[in-house]
C-alpha cells in the first residue's frame, strides 16, 4: 500500500497543484517512479496507492501501471483515493486511516503480509530482503530503520531495540534520544495484525502508524522488530533537500545511480523525438531530458523534456522542469524552475544578496529562486535570491524590472 496522497507543503509553489509524489524529479521520473520500481524490481505484484491530494496528474501518471508492468489481471496497480459511502464520506485523515478505508480492497486478495510505503522518498531498497528479516524472526511488524546522526536524532521517530533487533521501546522525536536507528515509515505487517490494530483504533482523529498503530501493538505485546537499512534514503520533503538530492545525481560518481542495470527505475514515458545540441552550446556535468534543444550553455544541472534553452543563454546549479522555455540571454542561477515556464529573453534569476523571504523563509531560502508551473517571467527583469514567483507576471508586477532578494511574488488566483 503505497500511501501518495501528500501534499508536501515545504515544497512551496512546487505543490500547489500536483501531489508532492508527482513533482518531477532526476529530469525524467517523478517521485512515486522510485518506490514503485521498487516493488516490481522486489518481486511486489500487487500495489494499491492511495491518492488525496490534487490526484490528477498523479493517476494520469500511474494509469494502469504499464511503465511497471503492473497492467495485470489479478493484482497489478490500483489507485484508491477516498470515496462517497452510503453513511458518510471523509477524506483520508492520517496515513492509517487511510488504510483502514481500504481493508475491503486488502481483504480482496486475502495477503499475509501487508508492506506499507511513502510515495515521496528517494531510494533503492530490495523489500524482499525485508520480508524475509520479518519472517525469520517470526515478527508480526517489522519497521524499516536507518542510522542517523545523533544530533539529527530528535527530528525523527527512534526506536530502541536489543541486541536481535526486537523493538523494546521507541520515542517520537524526543529531545534526548537513546538510539539512532531512525524510521523510515516502510512497515511490514502481518495483515491479521494490522487489521485487528486499524479496527480497535479506528476512532482515534488522524489515526496514524507513528503516533497510534505502532503504539498499540507494542502495548499488546506484539512482536516487533527493526530492519536496518543502510542504503542511500531520501526524504525531499523541502525544497533544499529536493534540490540536493537532484545535484547529487549529477555527480561523477554519483551515490544514487540511475544508470544501474540490475536495478531499473521505470517511469511513464512520452514519446519524444532526441536532445539536440546546437553548434557552439555548452553543457558540463548535466543530466538533459529527451526532446529538448540547447542553443546555449548549461552546468551542473538537471533538465526534465522538451526543455528548449535559446541562444547566449547560462544555466548553473538549476533544475529545469518539463516543457520550460528560457529565452535568450538569460541567466539562471541556482533556480528550481517548474513545468510549462516560459522565461523571456534577458532575465537573471539569482542575482545580488541573500535575504530572507519575506514570507515563508523555512520554504525559500538556500540563495535559491523558485519558479511555479505555468508561469511567465517578461523580458529584461532581474530577480535576486530566496524569491518565489507563481503566476503569469508582466513588467508592471516588477518595479525598476527587478524583484528584490527574499521577495514573494505570487498572482492572484494562482496559488
Amino acid at each position: 500500500m503505497l500511501l501518495a496522497g501528500g501534499q508536501g507543503s515545504r515544497l512551496g509553489v512546487l505543490t500547489s497543484k500536483v501531489a508532492k509524489p508527482a513533482v518531477s524529479f532526476g529530469g525524467k521520473y517523478r517521485i512515486i517512479d522510485f518506490p514503485l520500481s521498487n516493488c516490481i524490481n522486489s518481486g511486489v505484484d500487487t500495489v494499491g496507492v492511495l491518492t488525496q491530494y490534487q490526484p490528477l496528474r498523479l493517476n494520469t501518471h500511474i494509469g494502469i501501471g504499464i511503465p511497471w508492468d503492473l497492467d495485470r489481471n489479478i493484482g497489478g496497480v490500483t489507485v484508491l483515493p477516498p470515496y462517497e459511502k452510503s453513511t458518510n464520506s471523509e477524506w483520508y485523515t492520517g496515513t492509517a486511516n487511510a488504510i483502514y478505508q481500504n481493508i475491503d480492497y486488502i481483504d480482496s486478495f486475502n495477503p499475509d503480509h501487508v508492506l506499507i510505503l511513502s510515495g515521496d522518498h528517494i531510494y533503492k531498497m530490495d523489500y524482499e530482503v525485508m520480508l524475509n528479516f520479518h519472517k525469520e524472526n517470526n515478527a508480526e511488524v517489522t519497521i524499516a530503520v536507518m542510522p542517523v546522526p545523533m544530533e539529527e536524532a530528535k527530528r525523527f521517530g527512534i526506536m530502541i531495540t536489543d541486541e536481535n533487533k526486537k523493538i523494546t521501546d521507541f520515542e517520537e522525536k524526543p529531545e534526548r534520544p537513546r538510539s539512532n536507528l531512525a524510521s523510515m515509515g516502510i512497515y511490514i505487517f502481518n495483515w491479521k495484525t494490522l487489521k485487528d490494530a486499524l479496527v480497535v483504533n479506528a476512532a482515534q482523529p488522524a489515526l496514524d502508524f507513528g503516533k497510534h498503530i505502532i503504539p498499540y501493538c507494542h502495548s499488546q505485546g506484539v512482536p516487533l522488530y527493526a530492519f536496518e537499512f543502510t542504503g542511500y534514503w531520501k526524504d525531499v520533503g523541502t525544497l533544499s533537500s529536493y534540490w540536493e538530492a537532484n545535484m547529487e545525481l549529477i555527480n561523477i560518481v554519483p551515490e544514487f545511480n540511475l544508470y544501474e542495470e540490475y536495478w531499473k527505475i521505470y517511469t511513464r514515458s512520452t514519446i519524444l523525438p532526441p536532445q539536440y545540441v546546437a553548434e557552439g552550446s555548452v553543457i558540463e556535468k548535466s543530466i538533459i531530458g529527451a526532446g529538448s534543444d540547447i542553443y546555449g550553455e548549461v552546468y551542473n544541472s538537471v533538465l526534465g523534456c522538451g526543455v528548449t534553452i535559446e541562444k547566449g543563454a547560462v544555466v548553473r546549479d538549476s533544475i529545469i522542469m518539463n516543457e520550460t522555455y528560457i529565452g535568450k540571454n538569460c541567466e539562471l542561477n541556482k533556480a528550481i524552475v517548474a513545468e510549462n515556464v516560459t522565461i523571456q529573453d534577458n532575465v537573471k534569476l539569482g542575482v545580488g544578496d541573500e535575504v530572507a523571504n519575506e514570507t515563508d523563509p523555512h520554504i525559500y531560502n538556500n540563495g535559491m529562486v523558485t519558479v511555479g508551473e505555468k508561469s511567465i517571467i517578461p523580458e529584461g527583469i532581474t530577480v535576486g535570491k530566496n524569491t518565489v514567483i507563481f503566476g503569469v507576471t508582466t513588467h508592471k508586477d516588477y518595479p525598476d524590472y527587478c524583484l528584490a532578494s527574499g521577495k514573494t511574488l505570487i498572482k492572484a488566483g494562482d496559488e
